[in-house]
């Protein structure tokens, strides 16, 4: 039994429910003879996924669909090994690169050049070329982006890439130049709603507008979350009346508490105890940056207005410390300090 979000999941331009400007586009795009490299940027949950996968169905037709998942291992100049997850099909290969941190170049050098010098296998496929889609493009390490342009320019006849952002500002220059930037946009309040209601007609029941409100208030924008909250509000209460309480997500809440406490007593202990609490946090597979942010938040709405820039400029500063160095765990406490002086 697959999930709402994945089972309502549109598969063709056509099927998408907002933006419709921007489906006519890409539909255009694929029709084309001239495919160029796509950006596609906007917030989490606005629906970027989904339409490259719309996109790729219109390029290829419905065999983008037959997907495997394949775990390669790419050797560093230092002889370590990486494992990444690979998902193909016969005409385009998904990967995240950023999940291998610092050597993110090697997985981009030793893929796209090994798609690049293969032509095309199915004779009777649309296109000529294969697509790569790069997903966090925003996460990639200076270098892996210096990589990527190169390549880019070199085997323009036999691969397209699409890269999956959430901010065009992390992406060197010139690869913004080589690339059609598209905007994905969050959808607006009633278009969630619209959403919302064709996924309860097609489970066969009514949303309550109150309910519908309660979902698109919690999830500020992100459709994916909405879609999520709405499952878990449907299994709660199945009438989904009255005033129903809308569960935070249990990390939300642990960096709330984390926040509170530096709030709380700016000294020594109390700095061990919120590492152990970040260390927990990271445990748990909660992207370092998201936590920074989180606390962030949480800590900008609970002090003084004359803090309020301090507090965000600080965030900034440990957020691109972070990227530019390996152990995530140092920048954190090392905003956690930074915010207790």
């Amino acid at each position: 039994m697959s999930l709402w979000v994945d089972k309502y999941r549109p598969r063709n331009l056509d099927d998408l429910h907002y933006h419709p400007e921007l489906s006519s586009r890409l539909r255009s795009l694929a029709a084309s003879g001239d495919f160029p490299h796509i950006l596609f940027y906007g917030p989490s949950g606005a629906g970027k996924k989904t339409r490259i996968m719309c996109t790729l169905r219109e390029l290829y037709g419905p065999g983008v669909e037959k997907l495997r998942i394949d775990q390669r291992v790419f050797v560093t100049p230092s002889n370590r090994k990486l494992d990444v997850n690979v998902v193909q099909s016969n005409y385009h290969i998904e990967l995240t690169p950023s999940d291998v941190g610092m050597y993110d170049r090697v997985v981009i050098q030793d893929i796209l050049k090994e798609i690049a010098q293969t032509q095309q296998v199915d004779l009777n496929a649309k296109q000529r070329f294969k697509v790569v889609i790069i997903n966090e493009a925003d996460a990639l390490t200076r270098d892996a982006q210096a990589a990527l342009r190169r390549t880019m320019e070199k085997y323009m006849n036999n691969m397209r890439l699409i890269l999956c952002a959430s901010s065009t500002s992390k992406i060197i220059a010139p690869i913004r130049s080589r690339c059609l930037l598209v905007r994905v946009a969050a959808p607006t309040t009633d278009e969630m709603s619209k959403v919302l209601h064709h996924v309860a007609k097609k489970e066969r029941f009514s949303l309550p507008e109150t309910a519908a409100q309660q979902i698109i208030d919690t999830s500020s924008g992100n459709l994916r979350k909405a879609l999520l909250v709405f499952e878990a509000m449907k299994m709660q209460r199945p009438d989904l009346s009255g005033d129903i309480e809308v569960a935070k997500a249990d990390w939300e809440t642990y960096c709330g508490k984390v926040a509170d406490l530096i709030l709380q007593e700016q000294s020594a202990p109390k700095l061990l105890e919120v590492r152990g609490k970040l260390y927990e946090l990271l445990s748990h597979c909660i992207p370092p940056t998201v936590i920074l942010k989180t606390i962030a938040e949480r800590i900008v709405d609970k002090v003084d207005d004359t803090l309020k820039p301090q507090i965000v400029h600080w965030a900034a500063y440990y957020e691109l410390r972070m990227r530019m160095g390996s152990k995530k765990i140092f920048h954190l406490e090392a905003f956690v300090a930074k915010v207790m002086t």
